[in-house]
């Protein structure tokens, strides 16, 4: 346990202690910051964060902080409440117009776009002049809307018609109309669409805030950058958990229990280990020949290597290129046609290495010398690295897309796993090729 002695804590010290400090222990050290620090502080934490600190503090004070929350914030610490009884209390701790706006967010799932948006955002009708406009934003400012860097253009029904930068309202003519400066055709985002989605149309249209519209063009909110930034951080950290071979962590690598550590690794290790089984079935299998000529064994590392390497190597490669956008299911032809022509080059450049390689052997009297062993014991060696470099590139830029053709994360296809799959196969080809070339020696 963690305990401060002096009463003198500052946002750095808190930063710092954060996480590793057990939800008790935050509380406390929460409590000591002054109360602007610790508005800030609250404020630059995560949803998670901010949930788990108001579930342990007092009614007075749960009242207090769920108070300060933007709308969409609130929705998002309350759907992260398990306790259905303390869900319903915080939620009466919010002003009624607040409270509407939380119960319409949380209709919505957490990963949709519809649970991202803020319901605050600043409007105005086509037919108002530019002076009119400014003056009735103004009277909006004080709603606390969640940004007045665009502004949007609606009619009576709140169907979207476009939108205008705050910039290029004020600097617009006082009679001239809003519809004479809005932009008609603004980039926008449906309700329930995927917050990946989400993202990628962020990165590639580079936009502050996006509108939110439902199926009949009716206006629901906005979406700002910061948001996306969690979710990108979030989706990126639960991608390069599920490479890592193990499902994603529901909390914090320091909040998790050991428990939810233990479960979200097992099952990924449990089946690896069973796929790794068959390696060892595979090797029992060619006994006889590793028997009859030892030094194939020697090069066994360095064939599952190669393959499982490569094969690591295109898993990466496309499925980040898929969570990116730049990949799709059609391209599937594209990326096979690429792969194998790529690691076709680096097959032949390895297997060049792995001949010299297995020559400097020879050279070093590992090799029986005569009898022609030495040269197709290097081919061997050589045609084998060449083979698994290209098989095992197909493989990891292939799982990807069936993956995702199953309805399944293409993030699944993790370095361990793609290494594993190549690794049973790889034995199975050595040999093979090792019987045909070594055929009569053996």
């Amino acid at each position: 346990m963690i305990t401060n002695t002096n009463h003198s804590v500052t946002i750095d010290d808190l930063w710092e202690l954060w996480p590793s400090l057990s939800e008790d222990e935050r509380l406390e050290w929460f409590d000591q910051l002054s109360h602007d620090d610790a508005e800030d502080f609250f404020s630059s934490i995560t949803c998670e964060d901010q949930s788990a600190l108001i579930a342990a503090m007092t009614p007075h004070q749960q009242r207090q902080w769920m108070r300060i929350l933007a709308p969409d914030d609130a929705a998002d610490v309350l759907q992260l409440i398990d306790d259905e009884e303390m869900q319903r209390r915080l939620k009466t701790y919010l002003q009624d117009r607040v409270r509407n706006e939380v119960d319409a967010l949380m209709a919505y799932k957490e990963d949709e776009a519809g649970g991202l948006m803020s319901p605050r955002f600043a409007r105005i009708r086509p037919d108002m002049s530019i002076d009119e406009a400014i003056l009735y934003i103004r009277r909006q400012i004080r709603d606390e809307l969640e940004t007045i860097y665009y502004i949007y253009v609606l009619d009576h029904q709140q169907h979207l018609l476009g939108v205008v930068s705050f910039e290029d309202l004020i600097k617009a003519s006082g009679d001239k109309k809003v519809s004479d400066v809005m932009e008609t055709d603004p980039t926008k985002v449906t309700d329930d669409m995927d917050q990946e989605s989400v993202a990628l149309i962020f990165a590639r249209e580079d936009h502050f805030a996006l509108p939110v519209v439902d199926a009949d063009n009716v206006m629901k909110g906005i979406i700002t950058i910061d948001d996306i930034v969690d979710v990108v951080n979030d989706e990126a950290t639960e991608d390069f958990q599920k490479m890592g071979g193990m499902a994603a962590l529901d909390n914090d690598y320091l909040q998790s229990s050991y428990g939810e550590m233990y479960k979200k690794r097992i099952v990924w290790l449990i089946a690896l280990f069973c796929c790794t089984i068959f390696t060892t079935r595979v090797m029992d299998y060619y006994s006889n020949a590793i028997e009859s000529a030892v030094i194939l064994s020697v090069f066994v590392p360095l064939i599952m290597a190669s393959g499982g390497n490569t094969g690591s190597q295109a898993a990466t490669l496309i499925t980040r290129a898929m969570a990116l956008g730049e990949i799709r299911q059609r391209d599937v032809l594209r990326v096979f046609k690429r792969e194998f022509i790529v690691s076709g080059c680096l097959g032949l450049t390895l297997g060049v290495i792995a001949f010299l390689v297995a020559t400097g052997f020879y050279l070093m009297g590992t090799f029986p010398a005569g009898d022609g062993i030495y040269l197709r014991l290097c081919l061997t060696i050589a045609i084998s690295v060449l083979i698994l470099v290209i098989y095992g590139s197909l493989v990891g830029s292939m799982l990807p897309f069936l993956l995702r053709l199953c309805h399944v994360d293409p993030a699944s296809a993790s370095a361990p796993f793609v290494t594993t799959i190549v690794d049973v196969s790889s034995i199975i080809i050595y040999f093979t090729i090792a019987m045909m070339l070594l055929k009569g020696f053996l």
